[in-house]
C-alpha cells in the first residue's frame, strides 16, 4: 500500500456524487467504485494538463499500478471530494496519490495511488514523457 510522500504536490480536487448504483448489498459504496472515483480524478487532472481524448493517441498513459486503502465506508447520498497529488516525473512514468473525503466532512474515507507509464501504441513499449508534459509535471515554465 503506497503512502503519499511529503514531496508530492496537490494538483487537483474534484467533486463526484455518489450514485445509488455505486452501493453494494451491504449498503455502502462497493470497493471497485473507489477505483472509478480515483480514475475520474486522474482523467480530470490529465485533461487539465491538456491531454484530452488520449485513446488512440501515441504515446499515451497506461495505468500499471493502482491501490486503495479503504478507511471508512461511504454511503448514499453523498458527494465525494477526491484530491490528487503528483510525484516527480520519471523517464516514462508518473505516480499520483489520492485522498477521498466527503464534502463537508474532513474525515479521510480512502487513500490510494496510481502509476501511469507513457507507452508507444505501435511498439507497446514505454517511451519518454512528452517534453510539455514533463514541464507541467515538474512545475517548470513552458
Amino acid at each position: 500500500m503506497t503512502q503519499r510522500p511529503a514531496h508530492a504536490r496537490k494538483v487537483l480536487t474534484t467533486k463526484i456524487p455518489v450514485r445509488w448504483g455505486d452501493m453494494d448489498a451491504f449498503g455502502h459504496v462497493n470497493n471497485t467504485i473507489y477505483f472509478r472515483y480515483f480514475e475520474q480524478a486522474r482523467v480530470e487532472w490529465l485533461e487539465a494538463l491538456g491531454y484530452r481524448g488520449v485513446a488512440g493517441v501515441s504515446p499515451s498513459p497506461v495505468l500499471v499500478h493502482a491501490d486503495c486503502n479503504f478507511l471508512k465506508p461511504v454511503t448514499y447520498p453523498a458527494v465525494c471530494e477526491v484530491t490528487v497529488y503528483a510525484g516527480e516525473p520519471g523517464r516514462s512514468s508518473v505516480t499520483s496519490w489520492y485522498e477521498l473525503r466527503l464534502v463537508g466532512d474532513e474525515t479521510l474515507y480512502a487513500t490510494g495511488s496510481g502509476k501511469m507509464v507513457w507507452v508507444d501504441a505501435a511498439t507497446g513499449r514505454s517511451t519518454p514523457l512528452p517534453d510539455d508534459l514533463r514541464r507541467a509535471l515538474s512545475g517548470s515554465p513552458g
